[in-house]
């Protein structure tokens, strides 16, 4: 079994011309020969990624969906920046290498990046690293540790005071997941009312010290070392990547973290080996980040409660597509009883809060 990321033939429809990308990677980068080969990672919704291998290296290429509309929501060049600028204050992040805006060379602006080679873990952990529950422990506390590390760049300093707006940060978080969860309302979706008036009741305010928050992290967007994947050695997509609240961050990771003792409905939504023996509760996490940050965090339920919403939002962005006949997947048609599950946890966690 091959444990490193695999990548397998290119989707019907989603080619890319070996020859146009050769000549344009060649006039860029120096030191390559012969004509790449090109395949296609499986994974992500959103944008769409590429291997590149040339006998001297090999490359990660991405580009918008094919059809895409809004520029917005696929934004090459302000990835590109962040990686590029962001490598030195985190150097888990991947090199970038170029950024194309010809969208006439393939059809699309594209940005190329460094390969990582390692492991992406998916829901299970697999037998062959032998992982046992210690390991696993520090595993999971090596995860928890990059992100403080992220936290704690000086984003100044890495030219990205720019990125985002910190102020009203959270207020524009609650509100804009309200405004786009009310867009996408179909008529067997909650209305999340008792939660968002909650939210908005129990806001904090501005974070005294914003920071970059990546907003999609999760452990199938992180590289572990083949060699010791105890050892995280890089971070993926961060086409979310802002300037904000840390701790909004935090509540996003926390709600797609399914513990062990959560019931069997929860458990079916877990994406992540985040219920394996040796991994952090939900509140050991949030325990272990406020430590290792040197903070203490007395509203954790705002943020985790805020992270389950959005989440919610996300997923009812997904099934009003399907309901609507936008999307023919299948998979899309159990959204709904997602969404409804989210309801149900964040209704629990707002009954047992002492905010």
């Amino acid at each position: 079994m091959a444990l490193t990321d695999q990548s397998t033939r290119i989707r019907d429809g989603e080619e890319l011309d070996a020859a146009v990308i050769d000549q344009y990677l060649k006039s860029h980068i120096s030191g390559l020969s012969g004509t790449p080969k090109i395949s296609q990672f499986p994974g992500g919704a959103s944008n769409l990624t590429y291997l590149l291998e040339y006998a001297e290296k090999e490359f990660v290429l991405r580009r918008p969906p094919f059809g895409h509309k809004a520029k917005s929501a696929h934004d090459m060049g302000r990835e590109f920046r962040i990686l590029n600028q962001l490598n030195d204050g985190f150097p888990y992040c991947p090199k970038a290498y170029v950024h194309c805006t010809d969208e006439s060379v393939i059809g699309a602006e594209f940005y190329v990046m460094e390969r990582v080679n390692g492991i992406i873990l998916r829901s299970e952990i697999p037998a062959e690293l032998n992982l046992d529950a210690g390991k696993t422990r520090k595993l999971c506390e090596s995860f928890i540790d990059k992100m403080v590390e992220l936290h704690n760049v000086d984003y100044e300093a890495c030219g990205l005071g720019d990125l985002g707006k910190p102020e009203g940060y959270v207020s524009r978080q609650i509100n804009g997941w309200a405004d786009r969860y009310e867009k996408a309302l179909t008529p067997d979706a909650p209305h999340w009312e008792p939660v968002k008036a909650w939210l908005r009741e129990k806001m904090p305010a501005d974070h005294p010290k914003p920071a970059i928050v990546h907003n999609d992290y999760r452990f199938d967007n992180v590289i572990l070392d083949p060699q010791n994947p105890m050892n995280i050695i890089g971070v993926l997509d961060w086409e979310l990547t802002t300037i904000g609240d840390p701790l909004m961050d935090l509540g996003n990771t926390l709600a797609y973290w399914v513990e062990a003792d959560d019931p069997a409905p929860v458990q079916m939504t877990r994406r992540q080996p985040s219920n394996a023996p040796g991994m952090l509760s939900r509140k050991e996490f949030a325990e272990y980040y406020a430590q290792r940050a040197g903070i203490e965090i007395s509203n954790i339920d705002f943020y985790y409660t805020y992270g389950l919403f959005r989440l919610a939002g996300i997923v009812q962005q997904i099934y009003y597509r399907f309901y609507h006949g936008q999307t023919q997947d299948k998979r899309f048609a159990q959204f709904i009883h997602m969404n409804k599950l989210l309801e149900q946890m964040s209704l629990q966690v707002i009954n047992k809060s002492q905010l």
